[in-house]
């Protein structure tokens, strides 16, 4: 085999083997395919495709090409949750130490923001105190005590992704859903859950802007965990606005706090309450979706998911203080509104502008290297089908530097649709795909 010939073969439109793939992977991993072929055979992938079977052989293929986490220790079925990147998505906040709390093992690996979409570990690094690198030993006695533990992606993980996908960015080939899906598999299989729950986003925030691209992805997600061994669901959910109120990693800790208390946003809580239910199916903690949505609603409402929360973060070294404002979090020293120019009804916010807009006032990055303000962000005080009037504020910048809060000010503005009538509500929730 060369590289010549798989090229050739994958810009001709052909099937190519396991055994190729896995040679063009391992190139891919130790350099000695140079970067001019795997940008050429990454554009061959974009225009010709690759079949499920393919995609499965890459992203497996991925996985073994660095470090593999082993959870054969943690008791019980391990259980791993995924989004695909949204603006204001805090649900591994709530969803997790739901479905913990309901017994099931939770050993996450998560990485940090980039662009408009906000990380997960930036947010539980906005908690004080928090560890995010801890040692194998540590995780695993932590999942099997505490039910969860959420850490940051190790440094050997997937190395075949890492310079595949800097590639693509260079290349203008991120956009191949074969590609898309063997990246993100390929992260998650190498994490080593034995079950996978995916929420697909869709819309203006999301990376899949219509719903059979996004459909479309999900399944070939869910095929390629099945193929591989782990049990899989994939939900598709909505991203033409932001979920919930705030958009900032201290601000979205607060309001994943306040739900836990049960006095957070409705579709913060709708979401997190059907990703843990589905968390705890793919667990076994209930035989049913309506089970196990039980199970949901009463560790949600008694406390004990808001229990499990501290009990997590506190075995990470971070803590708050629930009797100060803001539980003890950061805060911004600045706050200023944006107000409507207009009356009407909210019939849309742009949630890439929103994200966009976090990012500029410091919550985001715009490259890796960029040092984020964990107290900075968007508050939205309006939501899709609320009335304004004119002069009413439609959003509280929280910000410490001035220097882009007008560009800030101007993307939050021009997110907010405002018209004369309310549109019928787009349902939280769009399809729900699950594995054989």
């Amino acid at each position: 085999m060369n590289y010549y010939d798989l090229i050739l073969k994958k810009r001709d439109g052909l099937k190519m083997s396991r055994d190729e793939i896995e040679y063009v992977v391992k190139g891919i991993s130790d350099g000695s395919m140079p970067d001019y072929q795997v940008a050429a055979w990454a554009m061959a992938v974009y225009f010709r495709g690759m079949d499920s079977e393919e995609t499965t052989w890459l992203a497996v293929a991925m996985a073994n090409s660095g470090e593999q986490m082993d959870l054969s220790a943690v008791k019980g079925i391990t259980v791993d949750k995924h989004s695909t990147g949204g603006v204001g998505d805090k649900t591994t906040l709530v969803a997790i130490p739901i479905a913990a709390a309901a017994g099931v093992p939770v050993a996450k690996m998560s990485g940090r923001g980039l662009g408009h979409t906000g990380g997960t570990i930036d947010k539980f690094e906005s908690i004080p105190g928090f560890q995010v690198e801890r040692s194998y030993a540590e995780f695993i006695r932590q999942v099997n005590r505490v039910k969860a533990a959420v850490i940051s992606q190790s440094g050997n993980l997937v190395p075949a992704d890492k310079r595949l996908y800097a590639l693509r960015d260079l290349t203008a080939t991120v956009d191949s859903i074969p590609l898309i899906a063997s990246s993100i598999m390929s992260k998650k299989l190498a994490s080593g859950a034995a079950a996978i729950v995916l929420d697909v986003k869709v819309g203006q925030g999301a990376f899949m802007k219509d719903l059979p691209s996004a459909r479309a992805l999900a399944e070939l997600m869910v095929a390629i965990g099945t193929g591989a061994g782990r049990k899989m669901v994939a939900v598709l959910t909505d991203m033409e606005q932001p979920l919930g109120n705030m958009v900032g990693n201290a601000l979205e800790v607060r309001e994943a706090m306040d739900t836990l208390r049960g006095q957070g946003p409705r579709d913060l809580k709708e979401l997190s309450l059907h990703l843990a239910a589905e968390m705890i199916l793919l667990g076994e903690k209930a035989g049913t979706f309506e089970a196990a949505m039980s199970q949901a609603v009463d560790m949600l409402s008694s406390g004990a998911a808001a229990d499990k929360l501290r009990q997590m973060v506190a075995w990470q070294g971070g803590s708050w203080d629930e009797e100060k404002p803001a539980y003890g979090l950061p805060e911004a020293d600045c706050k200023q509104e944006v107000y409507a120019s207009e009356s009407g009804f909210v019939q849309g916010i742009d949630a890439f502008a929103i994200g966009r807009a976090a990012m500029y006032l410091g919550a985001g990055r715009e490259s890796l290297s960029d040092v984020i303000d964990h107290a900075v962000g968007v508050e939205l005080l309006k939501k899709r089908g609320d009335r304004v009037d004119k002069g009413e504020p439609l959003a509280i910048m929280h910000y410490n530097r001035s220097e882009r809060m007008n560009t800030a000010r101007e993307l939050i503005t021009q997110a907010f649709q405002l018209g004369s009538s309310a549109l019928p509500p787009i349902p939280l929730i769009l399809d729900v795909i699950r594995g054989a």
